[in-house]
């Protein structure tokens, strides 16, 4: 399956066993934190050294319930602490991805 295009062919995703295709790390990251494999989506989050890496580290910690390392890697991320609920804040980091990858060419 290519890059979903939106919100709802990722929920559509959701129902495989595994992200399906050549999905960048960062949407496979945030659909094992959607499928409730926290400790997946953070091993892959974790290795990905960019300031989305950092948010989607960050976000992962907010739910983990440690709030000064998520701060610490909000921080790194240039992104404001989400004051959003957690859905709120998985919604926008999956949307992000999904317009990075579908338009590589949109800031």
């Amino acid at each position: 399956m290519p890059i979903p295009k939106n919100y709802t062919e990722f929920q559509h995703s959701l129902v495989a066993a595994t992200p399906q295709g050549e999905w960048p790390d960062s949407l496979c990251a945030m659909w094992y934190d959607v499928k409730g494999d926290w400790d997946k989506a953070h091993n892959i989050g974790q290795d990905i050294h960019s300031a989305l890496g950092s948010w989607i580290h960050g976000y992962l910690h907010i739910k983990e319930g440690d709030e000064f390392n998520a701060r610490y890697w909000y921080n790194r991320a240039k992104r404001k602490y989400p004051v959003q609920g957690l859905e709120a804040e998985q919604k926008e980091i999956v949307e992000y991805i999904l317009k990075l990858f579908n338009n590589p060419n949109t800031p």
